[in-house]
C-alpha cells in the first residue's frame, strides 16, 4: 500500500489488494485516523477527522491526478 502523496501530515495512500466491487477510492491518513474518499467525485466514504476536511479536500485537490494514476496502474485490467 504506497503512499502516492503527503502533505502537512496528511498521507493518500492506495491500497493494492481491493475488493472486485468497491469503486475507486484512496485511503487518507491523518495522524490515527483514516478515511477513504471516492476518486471520481471527491466524496468522502467515511466522515473525516473533526477539523480536517477543508484541509483534505485542498490537498486532495492538489494530487489528484497522481492519485488516479497509481489506482489506475493498480486496478486497471491491462489484458
Amino acid at each position: 500500500m504506497p503512499t502516492v502523496a503527503r502533505e502537512k501530515g496528511i498521507e493518500f495512500i492506495v491500497h493494492a489488494r481491493e475488493l472486485p466491487f468497491e469503486q475507486p477510492h484512496d485511503h487518507i491518513r491523518c495522524g490515527d485516523d483514516e478515511v477513504r474518499i471516492e476518486l471520481n467525485g471527491g466524496t468522502f466514504l467515511e466522515e473525516p477527522p473533526p477539523g480536517k476536511r477543508r484541509a483534505i479536500v485542498q490537498a486532495y485537490a492538489r494530487h489528484a491526478e497522481e492519485i488516479r494514476l497509481a489506482w489506475a496502474r493498480f486496478h486497471e485490467n491491462t489484458e
